[in-house]
């Protein structure tokens, strides 16, 4: 019998994410999640900067790098 009374809950929870999403705090979100901030460096360049050397030793260029566009 309580049946109706939960579903009617649900239904109204899932049009309030459905029609009215629109107000969510991202940065709120982001720092719950753990997302670190875009103004820190990127652990990429700091590896392409440690092999960089490797690349030149073995000549190994970057696609970026080529004269004729090919690639491999």
């Amino acid at each position: 019998m309580g049946r109706g009374r939960a579903k009617a809950k649900q239904v109204k929870v899932a049009r309030q994410l459905k029609y009215n999403s629109g107000n969510t705090d991202l940065d709120r979100l982001k720092s719950e999640l753990g997302v670190p901030d875009s103004t820190e460096t990127d652990p990429y360049d700091e590896l392409a900067d440690k092999y960089a050397d490797y690349a030149e030793e073995y000549g190994v260029v970057a696609e970026d790098d080529r004269k004729d566009g090919t690639s491999g």
